[in-house]
């Protein structure tokens, strides 16, 4: 396929299957996958998955990819990583260059923060205190209980149990 991709995750508790089970698939459709956190390094998922951080998000130009990729977990918040300037600096400047924005489980939030769900239908985890669909509704997004959420170059998702069909909207996305 030619494309590439830059899966962004915390530094700890990243959702390990929401990084793992996506990447699988766009290397398996010829993709070129770079892993990106608040630095390079190493970093671990929630479920104790150690994985290989190729760059700092900081020093990441959105331009040399064809979709960004924020991976989810509780790292997103216990990282503040919706709040991150380097993040949100990233998601707008792929938004702006018409890249396709994604996000699963809590990562929505970084989308929200850097003003790109408003105005757009969303999905985001849901914890059943609605908390969560609180935030980014608070920034206008209009949330939508679907596991997988299409709206123009944005797709969000709900959380692990998605990760599959996730990765297949992001694929379909890129192929059009």
């Amino acid at each position: 396929m030619g494309k590439s991709v830059l899966m962004v995750i915390a530094p700890r508790d990243f959702r390990d299957e929401e990084l793992l089970v996506p990447k699988e698939m766009f290397e398996k459709a010829g993709m070129a996958v770079t892993v990106a956190s608040v630095k390079a390094g190493e970093a671990k998922g929630m479920l104790g998955k150690v994985v290989k951080v190729d760059a700092a998000v900081s020093s990441l130009n959105a331009s040399d990819f064809d979709a960004v990729v924020f991976v989810g977990g509780g790292g997103v918040d216990s990282h503040s990583l919706f709040e991150n300037s380097s993040f949100l600096a990233l998601a707008r400047d792929a938004h702006m260059k018409g890249k396709v924005v994604s996000a699963i489980c809590l990562a929505p939030k970084i989308l929200a923060n850097a003003g790109l769900l408003e105005g757009k239908r969303a999905t985001v985890w849901l914890d059943g205190t609605r908390s969560q669909e609180k935030y980014i509704e608070a920034r206008k997004a209009m949330f939508r209980s679907e596991s997988v959420v299409r709206d123009g170059s944005i797709i969000t998702a709900c959380g692990p149990s998605a990760a599959a069909e996730f990765a297949e909207s992001i694929i379909r996305a890129l192929s059009s």
